[in-house]
């Protein structure tokens, strides 16, 4: 496949995986990279420079290919220059920037040849991430696991608003997660696609419990939520009593120091390291109803590609030959 992102990362495939905090390490990163996408290792969850630069130095044992930083600015509360810095240092050729403003990043990074990705929710992010000189934006719909935007519109009509607005190469994410999808977001105008949940059911996220991922196998597109919506940051998670129960507070009136504990980074960790379903919450898109199984990553693209193209063929003759 050919597009200006694959152009832009040196990559095989216009496939980025998301940076998945707490789960985006060096193993799925590389076989992301290997399978000819673009995978991810995210620096906000390592906890020092010390570790990133390890990570980082663990991917190249793993693959020669291109692989990115992730960047989620918001979990550093402002203190992530030390790890940008191991990023420069060490060479990396990509990063994503999700959850904040990215300007400080772009000041840091200017004139050091590293690709740039902004997550963006809407076409006034993405309009400003391309100001500042993003290569490419990823644009986010309400479907997608994690954090996502603000005015619960979705990937099909935000991904074309988003094309519109900016002249840079648009990736799509929220509710892809197959070769379907993948062939949606290029007919939608996209260049390319970012998955999450999709990667989190593979052999080579390792750091995910197996009770996550097979949540993820059993449940269907109506078995997410989404908290901290009244926190003004919401974020889609499987439905459970815990996350039911944190709506339910919220609804209450709770405020951020009321519920941090179990909105935190720990309680994530308790479900989705130790599938403490009572004690903890994971990250998921309503992409879940499309996943049934865990396949090595390569296996994923194999699929994917070949889904994409029966998917074309089956375009084709619905529309019919055209004239010449």
């Amino acid at each position: 496949m050919k597009t200006r992102v694959t152009e832009i990362f040196g990559i095989k495939y216009p496939i980025v995986q998301g940076g998945l905090a707490y789960l985006a390490y060096a193993e799925l990163a590389a076989a992301v990279s290997n399978a000819g996408g673009l995978g991810q290792i995210t620096a906000a969850t390592l906890g020092s420079p010390e570790k990133l630069r390890e990570e980082i130095r663990k991917v190249r044992t793993l693959t020669d290919k291109p692989f990115a930083v992730n960047f989620a600015i918001a979990r550093h509360d402002g203190q992530y220059q030390e790890l940008l810095e191991v990023v420069i240092e060490e060479k990396v050729s990509a990063i994503s920037i999700t959850g904040g403003n990215p300007q400080p990043v772009f000041e840091r990074i200017k004139g050091k040849k590293i690709r740039t990705l902004v997550l963006v929710a809407g076409t006034r992010q993405a309009q400003k991430a391309e100001q500042l000189g993003a290569d490419a934006v990823m644009v986010v719909g309400q479907e997608g696991g994690g954090h996502i935007g603000r005015d619960d519109i979705g990937t099909m009509v935000l991904t074309p608003r988003v094309v519109d607005s900016v002249s840079i190469p648009v990736l799509a994410s929220g509710g892809i997660g197959d070769g379907r999808g993948l062939l949606a977001a290029f007919a939608l105008g996209a260049e390319g696609i970012e998955m999450g949940t999709r990667f989190i059911a593979t052999q080579e996220c390792i750091h995910a419990n197996k009770s996550y991922k097979q949540a993820i196998l059993n449940s269907n597109e109506t078995d997410t939520v989404i908290i901290k919506r009244t926190l003004g940051a919401p974020g889609r998670v499987l439905k459970s009593a815990f996350t039911l129960d944190i709506i339910e507070r919220e609804k209450q009136g709770a405020t951020y120091e009321d519920l941090k504990d179990i909105i935190s980074g720990k309680a994530n960790c308790r479900y989705i390291y130790d599938g403490n379903e009572a004690e903890g919450f994971g990250w998921v898109g309503q992409v879940i109803g499309l996943i049934d199984t865990i396949p090595t990553v390569q296996e994923l693209f194999d699929e994917m590609i070949f889904t994409a193209e029966k998917g074309l063929s089956r375009i084709d003759n619905i529309i019919g030959a055209r004239p010449q």
